[in-house]
């Protein structure tokens, strides 16, 4: 298993809400509100097999007030 991490943009005000909904889900190892372009940021264990992008589509299509996603795939862990 490897992590990728997922920043969320959500509609405004609407960040605790999702971060709420994603913690539902049971996928996100670590949810943590962020400051700047992107209101979340998501830690999320993939096996090797795992379609990434399907994980990500599906999240975006199950979660409402989602405006935007942006993904960061890990190499190695120093």
């Amino acid at each position: 298993m490897k992590p990728i991490f997922l920043q969320i943009k959500t509609e405004p005000g609407k960040a605790y809400e999702v971060a709420a909904a994603l913690a539902d889900t049971e996928i996100a190892s670590e949810i943590y509100s962020t400051s700047g372009q992107y209101d979340l940021l998501a830690k999320i264990y993939v096996g090797p097999d795992d379609d990434i992008g399907r994980i990500i589509a599906d999240l975006a299509v199950r979660l409402k007030h989602i405006r935007d996603t942006y993904t960061i795939i890990t190499h190695k862990v120093f």
